[in-house]
C-alpha cells in the first residue's frame, strides 16, 4: 500500500469513529495565505500532491483532488498509484466539490452501509478556512442532497506523525530606507481607513498585510518573508500575537517604542473575546472560520462584525516612492545577473565540450541562483524556479526533480520563470530561451505569447479600469488560432514581500479591484502544448501616468523587467509596426541601463541581443 493511502486509511477510520463521511482539505493556513509553513500543509500530506494550489475530498470509499491548470500534468503524476481521482478546474464536465460529494455519497446511501456511510456529515478545519468559504461550501452542500458541514475537528493532530512545528525563526526589522513609512503613520492610515468604514477596530490575518503595516520580515513562508501572526487593532491599542521566542531583543524594543503590545500567538482567542469596542472588521477572505465564530459569539460587541475587505491589501499594492525606487534597484540587480546567465547559456551551446555535455535543467536553476546571490542585497529566491526544457516547458508550473531532470540539447525552447528577494524589492521573470533550430509550431507559439505580451504593454487605460478588462489583449491572437491558457496574465508583486500580491490582477474571470498609478503587476502570457512545447514571457511592470483628458487620468505601464526577449524564435510577419517598434525601443532601454554595470564581453553579447528587429 502507497503512504498516501495509508494515510487515509487513518482518515477513514477517524473519520468512521466521528460519524463523518466526507472530509475536506484545502490548500490554506489559518492566514489563508496562498504559500504556507510546512505545519498546515495537509492537503500535501494527505493527497501527496505539492502544487501550491488545490482541494483534497476525501470519503470512506473514494477520494478526488481539484487543481488548476498550472497543476495538471504534476498533479496527475503525483495522485497516480492512489485513490485520488483529477478534478480540472474550469474543464468543462468537471463536477464542484459539493456536486461531487452529493454524488459520492447519496450513492453509497442507496447502497447501505454503517452510520458513517449513511452520514450527511462532511468535516472541514475551520481554522484553516476563511469565512466566505465556509458560507459558500455550506450553501453549496446544503443545495447537494441537504449535506451540513463541520468545522470543529483537525483529523492530523491525530494521524500526522512527525508533524513540523509552526516556525520559530527570529523576525527582523524591514529598514526605513526601503519601506518609505513608519508603522505608526501606515497605523493611522489604517485607522482612518476604519473610521471611514464605520468599524473601530480589526483583525488582521493575512501575514504580508502584518508584516508590511509593522516593517518587520520573517522567514516562516519558503520564499515569502513573512512570519506567523495576528494583528488586533482597536482604536487606542495595537497587539501582536506572536510566539515569544522569534523577537529579538531589538524587534522587541522596536515594538515597544511604537507602542505595541505583544502576546503570545495561541492567545488570540482571548484577545478577541477581551475587545471591548463597539464593532470590529474582519476580512471573511482572510479571517478564518474559528475566530470569526469566537467573535460572533461575544455578548459585549453591539455593533457586532463589520465583514469588509481590509482596507491594508490595497494599501500596500499602491507603493511608494521610496517602494519605486528600491523596485527599480532590485530589478537592475536581478537583470545583471540574468544577463550574466544568459551569456553563460549561450556559451554551453556555442562552444561545446568535446563530447558534449549540457546543463541540465537543475543546474541552470543552479546557475542563475548563484548568480543572483552575487548582488548585493539578495536575500532569497522568490518562488522555485521553473526551468523547463522541451516537453517539460509545456507544464505551466514544472520544477525539476532528481528523477525529472533531464540535459538541454541544442535545439527547442527552455521555459525558464524565476525571481528574487532583494532587501530593496522582489523580482518576477519569464524568458523562453531558444537553444538552437526550432519548429515551426514552436515558432508561431512563442510569437504569439510575445504579441499578447506587447499588447498589454502599449494599453493605455483610463484610471480604475479592472484587469480582467485588459486581459484580453493578451489572448485574442491567441484565440484567432483557437489557443488559449486557463491561468491568470498577470498579479500584483510585494516589496521584499509576497511575489503574489493582490487583489488586483490581469484574469479572464471578473475580478472588479481598480488598476491605479503606482501599483506593480506581471504580464505574462502563455501557451502551452502537452508533450509538444509551451512558451511564457513575462515582465514585471509599474502603473504610471499616461495623460489626463476630459474624459478622466489615463494610465500606462512602464516596465520594470530589465533583461532581453529572445529575438531568434519571433516570425517576424506575425508582428505588427507597433509591437516591433516596441520590442526595439524596450531593448534599447534594456542596453542603456544595463551595459555600465557590465563587463566589456557583457556588454557585447548585450548589445547583439538587443539589436534592432527589422520588419
Amino acid at each position: 500500500m502507497s503512504t498516501v493511502n495509508q494515510r487515509l486509511e487513518d482518515l477513514r477510520m477517524l473519520m468512521r469513529r466521528e460519524h463523518l463521511a466526507a472530509f475536506i482539505f484545502p490548500s490554506t493556513d489559518p492566514h489563508q495565505g496562498e504559500y504556507i509553513p510546512d505545519h498546515w500543509k495537509g492537503r500535501e500530506f494527505i493527497s501527496g500532491f505539492n502544487g501550491s494550489a488545490g482541494t483534497a475530498v476525501v470519503t470512506l470509499h473514494s477520494a478526488a483532488l481539484w487543481t488548476d491548470s498550472r497543476y495538471f500534468l504534476a498533479a496527475e503524476e503525483q495522485l497516480r498509484g492512489t485513490d485520488y481521482q483529477l478534478m480540472k478546474l474550469k474543464i468543462e464536465g468537471t463536477p464542484t466539490i459539493a456536486q461531487w460529494l452529493g454524488k459520492q455519497l447519496s450513492d453509497h446511501s442507496v447502497a447501505g452501509g454503517s452510520s458513517a456511510d449513511t452520514s450527511t456529515e462532511v468535516g472541514i478545519d475551520g481554522w484553516c478556512s476563511s469565512v466566505n468559504a465556509v458560507k459558500e461550501l455550506t450553501a453549496n452542500l446544503r443545495r447537494e442532497g441537504g449535506l451540513t458541514l463541520r468545522t470543529n475537528l483537525d483529523p492530523l493532530r491525530q494521524i500526522w506523525r512527525n508533524r513540523p512545528p509552526i516556525p520559530e525563526q527570529p523576525i527582523e526589522l524591514f529598514p526605513m530606507e526601503y519601506a518609505g513609512e513608519s508603522v505608526k503613520d501606515k497605523l493611522a492610515r489604517i485607522r482612518q481607513a476604519l473610521r471611514d468604514r464605520h468599524a473601530d477596530g480589526m483583525l488582521m490575518a493575512a501575514l504580508d498585510d502584518i508584516a508590511w503595516t509593522l516593517n518587520l520580515r520573517g522567514t516562516d513562508v519558503h520564499c515569502n518573508p513573512v512570519f506567523v501572526s495576528y494583528l488586533l487593532i482597536s482604536p487606542k491599542d495595537v497587539t501582536l500575537y506572536i510566539n515569544n521566542v522569534k523577537l529579538t531583543p531589538a524587534v522587541s524594543a522596536y515594538l515597544r517604542e511604537n507602542g505595541i503590545r505583544v502576546d503570545a500567538y495561541e492567545n488570540v482567542v482571548r484577545g478577541l473575546k477581551d475587545y471591548f469596542e463597539y464593532n470590529i472588521l474582519l476580512d471573511p477572505d482572510e479571517v478564518n472560520y474559528t475566530l470569526y465564530q469566537e467573535v460572533k459569539r461575544k455578548q459585549n460587541l453591539p455593533g457586532g462584525i463589520v465583514e469588509e475587505e481590509s482596507p491594508v491589501k490595497r494599501m500596500k499594492t499602491v507603493k511608494n516612492a521610496t517602494e519605486i525606487a528600491g523596485f527599480r534597484s532590485a530589478m537592475l540587480k536581478d537583470g545583471i545577473a540574468m544577463v550574466k546567465f544568459l551569456k553563460w547559456l549561450d556559451e554551453q551551446f556555442t562552444t561545446p565540450t568535446t563530447p558534449p555535455v549540457y546543463p541540465t535543467e537543475i543546474s541552470v536553476d543552479q546557475k542563475l541562483t548563484a548568480l543572483r546571490a552575487e548582488q548585493p542585497l539578495y536575500r532569497d529566491i522568490s518562488f522555485d524556479t521553473i526551468a523547463g526544457y522541451g516537453t517539460h516547458a509545456a507544464i505551466v508550473h514544472y520544477e525539476a526533480t532528481p528523477e525529472t531532470d533531464i540535459p538541454l540539447e541544442p535545439h527547442g525552447l527552455l521555459l525558464l520563470d524565476s525571481g528574487a528577494q532583494y532587501l530593496d524589492g522582489t523580482t518576477d521573470i519569464t524568458r523562453t530561451i531558444a537553444l538552437g533550430p526550432l519548429t515551426d509550431l514552436e515558432k508561431q507559439i512563442y510569437t504569439l505569447v510575445l504579441k499578447g505580451h506587447i499588447q498589454i504593454e502599449i494599453c493605455k487605460f483610463p484610471s480604475g479600469a479592472s484587469g480582467t478588462q485588459i486581459d484580453i489583449l493578451a489572448r485574442k491572437d491567441m484565440w484567432r488560432e483557437g489557443l488559449n491558457y486557463l491561468h491568470g496574465t498577470g498579479h500584483g508583486v510585494g516589496t521584499y514581500l509576497n511575489v503574489h500580491e493582490g487583489p488586483h490582477q490581469f484574469r479572464m474571470e471578473w475580478k472588479p479591484a481598480p488598476l491605479v498609478a503606482g501599483m506593480t503587476i506581471t504580464d505574462e502570457p502563455g501557451i502551452y502544448l502537452p508533450g509538444r512545447c509551451g512558451a511564457r514571457t513575462e515582465n514585471t511592470l509599474l502603473i504610471v501616468p499616461y495623460k489626463d483628458t476630459e474624459f478622466g487620468h489615463f494610465l500606462q505601464f512602464e516596465p520594470l523587467t530589465l533583461c532581453p526577449i529572445d529575438k531568434r524564435p519571433i516570425i517576424v510577419s506575425m508582428m505588427t509596426a507597433e509591437e516591433i517598434q516596441w520590442l526595439n525601443d524596450y531593448h534599447q532601454m534594456v542596453c542603456e541601463r544595463l551595459t555600465p554595470h557590465l563587463t566589456a564581453d557583457e556588454a557585447e553579447w548585450l548589445r547583439q541581443a538587443c539589436t534592432p528587429l527589422i520588419l
